[in-house]
């Protein structure tokens, strides 16, 4: 609009030149709206108007004419000029000549300032009592508003949706660090709850299903969700609409555009709108990688979309506290409840211990983003939040007691063949590795719970300072004691003694070793993995009895005569035939067994080595020399300590072999 500027009638007469004519025009302007006088009132506003137009000086003229009515047909005059622009905008209105309407708000950005110009002039008409006395000219301004508001109303929501910028994906993906943690499948009987719990192959190619531990922003990223440019436009809009108290109007207009884009957001990032009976529906295969979407969605929706809500929401309505706090949250709303919806599904689902470390995901970046969600969304949002986030947990703390409780009652019946490791070992073991990872989640979640150990623990493991010990240390600690438990009660499945030692050794071995390199060793402690090393230990005294006595006992000296000189040949010739048959046997049959770790196979070997040979050349040393003279010795005495060394060396390799005699008979 035009600036008004104040003309010198009185002195026109004393300016020269040029300045002569301007005060002839000036003259003739005031004679014709004087003459005016007796027409009606509207005839006047119109010449006014007219004048106004072509010289902002002669907007001055009433106040020379009329006198004390000076300063109302001002206004009246400002009014006019400002309903005329607004007019120009109304489609309904506009004549053929004018097409604003149909022009692109971006495209007129002078004509769109003289739009907000006049808006603010009828405004500060009406807000100063300048026109409130004249009926007909109030009801003029409100009609001449509600139009304005209307245009602003439309172009509101076409500049929200044309500015609004794409979510780019692949960027906020980009920025997510994550954690792989895996298992591998694992061949052998067991119950169908510890399915396919293995290890990987230390090139990684095995073959295994990876848990990727829950994602995390790298960097706090910072989008645009509306073009910059655009936001000083939706301001001045909101501005205006609010002043005009078409707050709700606008409100509205935001919420609905904005909540439409944050779902598109939700889709884009792979976040399904779905109910919690269509949820449970769904296999865990597919649930999983719907969780993990889940993960991932929850940390962009509140640290990047929410939050740049939010500050959009504080740059737009800056007139009105109360307007950004509805748009906000009402339009945070319908995208943070589609999230929590899902969070709640998965949390009173079937539970299963294959879905503990998703749903452990799902309750560390539900909690990580609270605070965000407290700072920014109403009370009401934030409760249900807190509450999705409490089900979360609850269904992790039951999901783990469900865990323990299927450890201490698996009852596979069938015996691992050779020994090996259990694939419930494995899958234990590597089930509780990954926990410690959520120690701190598993900790909160567990802390104060009155758990009794069963008489799992024994008094000298009591004797360590348990009271030192985290929650998730001793509810560890009590499931590998169970797991220890279930496989003494495993190995009693061989019918050989022997065999159920090796595969003691073999899973307690495994056992330690995971506890050894793994963060699980700060949780039990140096004591801990003494006390099984001393196990296995004795695991390997009683295998060397249970499997050799029998073999040692051929090489005694008893029954065979109370000296070397006059011992019987028929009892000595039996003694090496026993010795021969016995070897051989345990030969043929622990050749098939198998010792997984190649440091303990090797103790093994030489722990027989030590007991064995020693025997077997004093043995010989005593009684060899009187069958080696006679005929037939070859058949008698078969091998040589060098033999039985070599033989030896074959254990444990998992492939049965059958003894071939290197010493030739005589």
């Amino acid at each position: 609009m035009a600036a008004t500027t104040t003309t010198n009638i009185g002195g026109c007469g004393d300016d020269g030149g040029s300045g002569g004519g301007e005060d002839r025009v000036m003259a003739a302007a005031q004679q014709i709206l004087r003459s005016l006088n007796n027409t009606n009132k509207e005839v006047q506003d119109d010449m006014r108007l007219i004048f106004s137009s072509f010289d902002n000086r002669l907007s001055n003229i009433t106040r020379l004419i009329d006198g004390g009515n000076g300063q109302e047909n001002v206004s009246v005059t400002r009014f006019a000029a400002a309903e005329k622009v607004i007019l120009r905008w109304d489609s309904s209105t506009s004549d053929s000549g004018s097409n604003h309407h149909r022009q692109s708000w971006e495209d007129n950005p002078d004509e769109v300032a003289e739009f907000f110009a006049a808006i603010d002039e009828i405004l500060e008409l009406v807000e100063d009592s300048s026109i409130r006395n004249d009926d007909e000219l109030m009801d003029r301004a409100e009609n001449v508003i509600q139009l304005a508001m209307a245009r602003l109303e439309e172009e509101f929501r076409h500049v929200l949706i044309r500015n609004t910028v794409p979510l780019d994906a692949e960027r906020l993906y980009g920025s997510i660090r994550r954690v792989s943690l895996s298992f591998a499948s694992n061949e052998g009987e067991i119950d169908d709850e510890f399915a396919s719990f293995g290890e990987v192959d230390n090139d990684g190619s095995g073959s295994g299903c990876f848990h990727e531990r829950g994602a995390s922003l790298g960097d706090v990223m910072s989008v645009d969700l509306i073009n910059p440019d655009a936001v000083v436009d939706l301001k001045e809009i909101a501005d205006r609409m609010i002043r005009s108290s078409y707050e709700k109007e606008c409100v509205q207009v935001y919420c609905n555009v904005r909540r439409d884009c944050l779902d598109e957001c939700l889709v884009i990032l792979g976040v399904e709108k779905l109910s919690i009976e269509e949820v449970q529906r769904i296999e865990w295969r597919s649930l999983d990688e719907k969780i993990k979407k889940w993960i991932n969605a929850v940390k962009i929706a509140v640290r990047v979309l929410l939050t740049g809500e939010n500050k959009l929401c504080e740059l737009i309505f800056t007139g009105s506290e109360s307007s950004r706090e509805v748009c906000f949250n009402e339009t945070a709303k319908g995208c943070l409840t589609q999230l929590l919806n899902f969070g709640e599904a998965v949390a009173i689902g079937k539970r299963s211990s294959e879905k503990l470390f998703r749903i452990l995901d799902m309750c560390d970046a539900l909690a990580d983003v609270m605070p965000d969600l407290e700072m920014m969304i109403d009370e009401f949002l934030c409760t249900e939040a807190k509450g999705v986030l409490a089900m979360l947990g609850e269904a992790a703390k039951g999901t783990f007691v469900e865990f323990e409780n299927n450890v201490k009652s698996e009852i596979s019946k069938k015996p691992m063949a050779n020994g090996e490791i259990h694939p419930l070992t494995r899958y234990v073991m590597n089930y509780v590795k990954l926990l410690v990872d959520y120690s701190e989640t598993l900790n909160n979640l567990l802390e104060g719970d009155e758990i009794e150990s069963d008489g799992l623990l024994s008094d000298d493991i009591q004797r360590l300072q348990l009271e030192d010990m985290s929650a998730i240390g001793y509810r560890l600690l009590l499931l590998i004691s169970a797991l220890e438990k279930n496989l003494e009660e495993k190995s009693r499945l061989y019918d050989d003694g022997g065999l159920q030692y090796v595969f003691l050794m073999n899973n307690n071995l495994y056992i330690v070793q995971k506890v050894k390199d793994s963060d699980l060793r700060k949780l039990l402690g140096d004591p801990w993995i003494r006390k099984r090393r001393g196990q296995i230990r004795q695991y390997s005294t009683l295998y060397l009895r249970a499997s050799w006595s029998k073999v040692l006992s051929c090489l005694k000296d008893e029954g065979i005569g109370s000296s070397s000189n006059n011992a019987s040949k028929l009892a000595l010739k039996e003694r090496f035939k026993n010795f021969n048959a016995c070897f051989e046997e345990l030969y043929r049959v622990q050749t098939a067994w198998r010792v997984s770790d190649s440091q303990l196979r090797e103790e093994l070997r030489i722990s027989i080595s030590e007991k064995v040979l020693p025997a077997y050349r004093s043995f010989m040393g005593r009684f060899g020399s009187q069958l080696d003279s006679g005929r037939h010795a070859g058949k008698y005495i078969k091998y040589t300590p060098d033999d039985l060394e070599g033989y030896l060396s074959d254990l444990f390799e998992g492939s049965p072999n059958v003894l071939h005699p290197r010493r030739k008979s005589s």
